[in-house]
């Protein structure tokens, strides 16, 4: 399977991670693979490769956001900040923080608790 940096169509499929990303309440959080599940596989792209490159091009695509997107909401599998530059991920826990969600002496956030359920509006 080849390394794919990014979907066939970026632009189309940045916008789709972002019209959902947009849905993400106050106080939630979701995956990159979370959101990665709520999207078809891209045209041109098979089941298998989406599996394998889904949540990579979604982070990608939540790290290109444009400013009314709440990039914030989203986090790892684990419910950790994933790692960028020290800037933007201690920018990330304070909007976080200021939205109400906690974070436990390791640095992740309780899945139970501050994960959104993924219902569209």
């Amino acid at each position: 399977m080849p390394q794919l940096a990014s979907p066939p169509d970026p632009e189309t499929f940045y916008a789709e991670v972002w019209e959902i990303v947009r849905q993400i309440p106050r106080g939630k959080i979701a995956s990159f693979g979370q959101i990665a599940k709520m999207l078809p596989p891209p045209a041109g792209v098979d089941a298998d490769t989406y599996t394998e490159f889904g949540a990579l091009w979604v982070s990608n695509a939540v790290s290109a956001s444009p400013n009314d997107v709440p990039w914030q909401r989203v986090v790892n599998s684990k419910g950790e900040i994933s790692e960028r530059d020290g800037v933007a991920a201690r920018r990330q826990r304070l909007l976080l923080q200021d939205e109400g969600v906690a974070f436990n002496p390791r640095g992740r956030i309780d899945l139970k608790k501050y994960a959104w359920n993924g219902k569209l509006k």
